[in-house]
């Protein structure tokens, strides 16, 4: 008798995992629906674009080439244009792609824009701020005031990613970031300045270096030490040689770098300098190192630009964050 209950009891519990089954397949396609998804032809056409071939934008979006070219050549059909020409190593667009990137781009934009803007109405602030910004800013200005925004949205997540101004403002024009933060003016017809703060160009040495207890410097003042310099791509680097043109010396730099980590550590290793912007006045850097305003004329104008893409709305989450910005500078 306990012998023919077994297999009822085992069928039962069967029973009860296979019914558990829809539920659980229920929970996951809600998750998947929590956030909206723009077509995917538009997916596909930026995908081909930004990647220059169909094979890489098929394997960064998990799909077969096979099926993505389908999707585009269906798509020329009924445009009854060319979006790509097909050459030996990749595709490029023809002026008919131009145009249709375009509204591809600012259709996904928009989209991500009204579902930020219906999570709002439901109380709700999340998703995902893109920022693109100059090294100068990645050490601890970025990264304060992302916490600072995240402990009031916890449900915000951010992607950030340094580079050289040209790059920055490519990256925006294409909808790649929400916002930059560059110390170079950018072009005005595609990029709107959302707000300019002061960002002095200071001298960074350890705590207990020879020139540490100074209020300010003067460029003239750190020949005698060890320097590292930033190279060309650096805005900083623009504004010293503008000093340097009016000067009756030059700098002899030990070491010339395009990252700021870099060119600390050399300065902290060998009781030398570096230069970096930041916030004007005498501040702790992580590391024992203190920065030191830098008071040669061209170099007290430096700014921090806060600019968007000139006509695009912003998904609520860019657009707070964008304005907490402004109010901190402001």
């Amino acid at each position: 008798m306990p012998a023919s209950r077994a297999p009822q009891n085992r069928g039962g519990r069967a029973r009860r995992r296979r019914t558990k089954a829809p539920g659980a397949a229920t929970a996951k396609t809600a998750a998947a629906r929590k956030r909206l998804r723009p077509p995917r032809v538009l997916t596909f056409v930026d995908a081909v674009a930004r990647h220059g071939s169909i094979r890489k934008a098929a394997d960064a979006l998990n799909v077969a080439s096979s099926a993505l070219n389908r999707q585009i050549l269906d798509l020329e059909l009924d445009l009854g244009s060319s979006l790509f020409e097909r050459l030996p190593r990749g595709v490029r667009l023809t002026a008919a792609g131009e145009v249709f990137l375009a509204y591809a781009r600012q259709a996904i934009s928009e989209l991500k824009a009204v579902e930020s803007q219906v999570e709002q109405l439901r109380g709700l602030v999340r998703g995902q701020v893109g920022i693109a910004a100059v090294e100068s800013v990645a050490g601890e200005l970025l990264p304060a005031s992302i916490s600072r925004f995240q402990a009031e949205h916890p449900n915000v997540r951010f992607r950030v990613r340094i580079g050289v101004p040209d790059d920055l403002v490519a990256a925006l024009i294409a909808d790649q970031v929400d916002l930059i933060l560059t110390h170079y003016p950018p072009p005005k017809k595609h990029v709107a300045i959302a707000a300019v703060a002061n960002q002095a160009l200071c001298a960074l040495v350890v705590a207990d270096h020879p020139l540490a207890g100074r209020d300010n410097l003067r460029l003239r003042d750190c020949l005698a030490f060890p320097l590292a310099l930033g190279d060309a791509t650096l805005a900083g680097r623009a504004l010293i040689e503008q000093v340097l043109a009016q000067a009756s010396f030059d700098l002899d730099p030990r070491l010339v770098s395009n990252s700021v980590e870099t060119m600390k550590a050399f300065a902290q290793m060998n009781r030398g300098v570096c230069f970096q912007f930041r916030n004007p006045g005498r501040s702790p850097i992580p590391g024992d190192m203190v920065a030191l305003p830098l008071v040669d004329p061209p170099l007290l104008e430096a700014k921090l630009i806060l600019a968007t893409r000139r006509g695009r709305v912003l998904p609520i989450a860019a657009a707070a964050f964008t304005e907490m910005l402004k109010t901190e500078w402001m």
